[in-house]
């Protein structure tokens, strides 16, 4: 288990286990590639971020992690794989999210992107994150190079 601090200064427990901290987590994120580019999506608020969101009723977290690429990013999902999951006790209170890797089949352009402006596909990420402000605080912590390096590992 990682623990850090998020771009708020919350402790942030980073597991690579199978679902250490809930077996049903109300949230999920998802680092994608698509023909070799990481997909994003330009939340209107946060700015550049990998998709992800919140759990709906009767929905299970993989299900939600499908529906929210596509709802972000107008995507497909190829194959899609659990990495990890984090527990975060913020001033909004307690956050438990998995983390997933998803190939992405196909993109289509869509009339709505619900909260976001659409995809975003990038070449290569950024080295320094967190002095970037175009990106979401939630690409700003241990969270993504920690996965990152799991995503290598597994070789996915």
């Amino acid at each position: 288990m990682k623990t850090f601090k998020d771009y708020y200064s919350n402790v942030v427990k980073l597991s690579f286990d199978d679902h250490p901290f809930s077996k049903a987590p109300k949230h999920v994120w998802i680092i994608c590639q698509y023909e070799g580019k990481w997909l994003l999506t330009h939340h209107k608020d946060r700015g550049l971020e990998f998709p992800g969101g919140k759990v709906e009723q009767g929905e299970t977290a993989r299900e939600a992690a499908i529906r929210e690429v596509k709802e972000e990013t107008g995507a497909t999902i190829e194959a899609l794989t659990y990495i990890g999951q984090y527990f975060v006790d913020g001033k909004g209170g307690k956050i438990i999210k998995n983390i997933y890797f998803a190939r992405i089949k196909e993109l289509e352009q869509q009339e709505t992107y619900f909260e976001t402006h659409g995809p975003v596909l990038l070449e290569e990420l950024p080295e320094n994150l967190k002095q970037n402000a175009k990106y979401s605080f939630m690409m700003k912590d241990g969270v993504l190079p920690n996965s990152l390096a799991q995503i290598n590992e597994l070789k996915l």
